[in-house]
């Protein structure tokens, strides 16, 4: 029986809508920026240093800059509030909170390499929404539309940033759809989506 439906996305297929839909259509949880809140409040570190690193790899500076403040005298004068929170730190988090609400179950989990995390747990049920580019693109530029001439290079940059972080953790491809029980054209709409889930969950 399925208890939890991981959604992955490409960025503008507006899969996180899609999940929130879903989400209220089931009645269950929605796990997604709380999931980010939750990892920030078990590190000691702020919101919006958590977001700052969701979904992505530290940049070789970041790298760097870890192995002198590790070396450094001075860190032992800080607070726990101002201990760097890495991406490795912050996934290993986000796994352990992704497997709690595994464990307790009606939840829909968006991104954060859960499919993976969560790949061969009985009850979970994998989602990838995708889009064609054009429908992403005129997403993106109702969205945002001081940086509509950004569109395509924001969305080639945002879901290559999706697909190394999936890469670096976990090995595997991020759109592979191998790793996924459903892939979902949200071209087709969101009635159509929630209805192709349903059907195939049998929730």
């Amino acid at each position: 029986m399925v208890r939890v439906i991981t959604v992955e996305r490409e960025y503008g297929s507006r899969g996180g809508e899609f999940a929130r839909l879903l989400a209220q259509h089931l009645k269950w949880e929605l796990i997604d920026q709380s999931l980010v809140q939750e990892v920030a409040q078990r590190a000691g570190v702020s919101a919006a240093e958590a977001t700052r690193r969701d979904e992505r790899l530290d940049p070789w500076y970041s790298k760097v800059g870890r192995v002198f403040w590790h070396g450094s005298n001075e860190r032992a004068d800080l607070t726990v509030e101002r201990e760097i929170l890495d991406t490795t730190r912050m996934t290993e988090l986000a796994q352990e909170v992704m497997k709690e609400k595994a464990r307790a179950g009606n939840c829909v989990v968006v991104g954060r390499g859960a499919s993976c995390a969560l790949h061969g747990v009985p009850g979970c049920f994998h989602i990838f929404v995708y889009a064609s580019t054009a429908r992403k693109i005129r997403w993106f530029e109702q969205a945002f539309p001081d940086k509509a001439h950004l569109a395509e290079r924001e969305l080639t940059a945002t879901d290559q940033r999706r697909a190394e972080y999936i890469e670096h953790f976990y090995h595997t491809t991020w759109n592979d759809y191998r790793i996924y029980h459903l892939m979902l054209n949200s071209c087709m709409g969101f009635d159509a989506m929630i209805g192709a889930t349903m059907e195939a969950t049998g929730v």
